[in-house]
């Protein structure tokens, strides 16, 4: 007897230690599976099952692709993963999921609603106000809460997921899904909840029912819409495994854009641009990244940058949209100031090629951004002021001009003929040209200092090589500032820099190991020659007056984009 109460008392006192040492996340009770093993990109994941009653609902679904910032190809994205090392408490090997998400009844547990402040200039501190779901810290987690998080078994996993999640540049390297407040990107989804209870916007699109009575449950939420297509997830409930699914893909896919979407539509708006770039020869690179952004939504494919998939591809646009107009600028018309246009190349090749990789490599040029727009305002503002009777009465050239083109407009259209847009005939010969180059447009005469231009042009190719840009936006205005050129002449000059610009930009970009997306490129070089030719041929519809006006508003929108001051928003 004394002997079976001893054995007794040892089974317990072992009963205990096994009791004490099992993990808390080996959930006994647990029954739950997965509607579908296969969804198309966008479809709603549904999971049901059984979990012990009156326990909480953790759900973590983790794509079995991770990334670890080691493989980041882009020297770039090297060097900003390696400063994030070291203020952000992960290692170049952490390793974790491309795309995270945890469905809960208890989002609290994982962190906490807090407010956002986004948009404006960087002094501003945010103009906008918004709220967000911020990740807790490691050490915030209680114990059991870490057990339930799938793959996410460290400090510093658990930190390179909140820095991926969290910072703007972690979302469009790595997750490539944004959580939005009109198309400012406050953070990724990663914490959900039910939408009907939270009403909050990163939760939108989930549903979480569980009765806490008999512990059943339903959940489900929209997967994130551009998925690549045969990505496989791994769900685990309550801490434990219960199988995996497939998204297929949902559309034609842009493998480095990172999206689905119809190459025609990229067609399109490359023809909308190009138009208006060969129009105004300025803004084609800044309103064609606008429209990748905006419409296309390019990214790029894990470990490389939306900026460095956008900016390459946005070359195709600056480079064949010129091309496009040119026949009509060059060959028919005789409207290209050869002297000016053949200087400002030279130095934008220079700038782009050579001088931009060492500036884009010790200055981070994304902080000279704000200065960009205080620049691009004060030239719309001087661009309106070129319009007022003081200015006009001083520059007699360009008002007899004017007078002179809108007669033959007003002709033209009496005859029922196309206007002539006047050509340009050189009056300086030789090596004057380099200093002082004079011409004839309209029967008054021009002159200008191409060397000059050509300096100028050293600065406007470091803009493009760092903003993907062809520079028009500098170039046009200044040649009307500066030079008192009229638009019917600085537009032809301005597209011819931009191409040389463009060509410099993409060299420098293959340097570096970046390319464009190949079926982006070519919608947009389709799209750009074609909206080239089509604005060569609308600028005859409108006045100097008219010109210098679009030209303005250009320069007013792009002072709003550098200042991160959304419209839409």
């Amino acid at each position: 007897m004394e002997a079976f109460k001893r054995i007794r008392g040892i089974l317990s006192v072992f009963l205990l230690l096994v009791l004490w040492h099992t993990p808390l996340f080996a959930a006994p009770g647990v029954e739950a599976q997965i509607g579908q093993q296969r969804y198309k990109a966008g479809g709603k994941i549904v999971v049901t099952g059984k979990i012990p009653a009156g326990e909480d609902l953790y759900i973590s679904i983790a794509s079995e692709r991770e990334f670890a910032p080691e493989d980041a190809e882009g020297v770039n994205e090297i060097k900003t993963f390696q400063s994030a090392v070291e203020a952000k408490g992960f290692e170049m090997d952490t390793a974790v999921p491309v795309l995270y998400y945890m469905l809960t009844t208890h989002p609290g547990a994982f962190g906490d609603i807090e407010k956002k402040r986004f948009g404006g200039p960087s002094f501003a501190n945010g103009i906008y106000g918004t709220t967000m779901f911020r990740l807790a810290g490691w050490d915030e987690l209680r114990p059991p809460v870490k057990n339930f998080l799938g793959p996410l078994d460290s400090q510093a996993e658990w930190a390179f997921y909140k820095y991926n999640h969290e910072t703007s540049y972690g979302i469009n390297t790595v997750t490539k899904e944004r959580t939005q407040v009109g198309k400012v990107t406050i953070f990724a989804r990663s914490v959900l909840a039910d939408y009907q209870k939270s009403g909050n916007y990163w939760d939108e699109g989930t549903h979480i029912e569980l009765n806490r009575k008999t512990g059943e449950f339903t959940a489900s939420f929209d997967s994130f819409r551009h998925t690549p297509p045969d990505t496989n997830f791994h769900v685990w409930v309550n801490g434990e495994s219960i199988g995996s699914y497939q998204i297929a893909g949902n559309g034609f896919w842009l493998s480095m854009g990172g999206r689905y979407m119809n190459p025609l539509w990229i067609i399109l708006g490359a023809i909308l641009v190009g138009a208006f770039f060969s129009l105004i020869g300025a803004a084609g690179g800044m309103l064609m990244a606008a429209y990748q952004v905006i419409v296309v939504n390019t990214m790029g494919p894990v470990g490389l940058n939306a900026a460095n998939v956008l900016r390459p591809s946005n070359v195709a646009l600056t480079l064949f949209s010129p091309l496009g107009s040119f026949y009509r600028y060059a060959v028919k018309e005789h409207r290209v100031a050869w002297p000016i246009g053949i200087s400002f190349a030279i130095g934008i090749l220079i700038g782009s090629v050579w001088l931009g990789q060492y500036v884009t490599q010790f200055l981070p040029m994304a902080s000279y951004k704000e200065w960009l727009a205080v620049l691009v305002v004060l030239m719309g503002i001087r661009t309106l002021y070129e319009l007022s009777p003081r200015v006009m009465e001083k520059r007699k050239n360009i008002q007899a001009m004017t007078q002179k083109f809108n007669e033959e407009v007003q002709r033209a259209k009496e005859e029922g003929r196309a206007a002539n847009m006047g050509r340009i005939e050189p009056i300086s010969h030789g090596g004057s040209k380099l200093i002082n180059y004079r011409f004839k447009f309209w029967g008054e005469e021009f002159k200008i200092n191409p060397l000059l231009f050509g300096i100028i042009g050293l600065g406007v190719g470091i803009v493009s090589r760092c903003f993907g840009i062809g520079g028009g936006f500098l170039l046009t205005p200044l040649m009307t500032m500066i030079g008192a050129l009229p638009m019917y002449v600085a537009v032809p000059v301005s597209l011819v820099g931009s191409s040389f610009s463009s060509i410099g930009s993409f060299v420098g970009y293959l340097l570096s190991g970046y390319l464009p997306d190949l079926w982006i490129a070519l919608a947009i070089i389709i799209g750009g020659f074609v909206g080239g030719t089509i604005g060569s041929r609308m600028q005859k519809l409108f006045t100097e007056v008219q010109l210098k006006i679009i030209l303005a508003v250009v320069l007013f929108f792009l002072f709003f984009r550098f200042f991160k001051i959304e419209v839409w928003i």
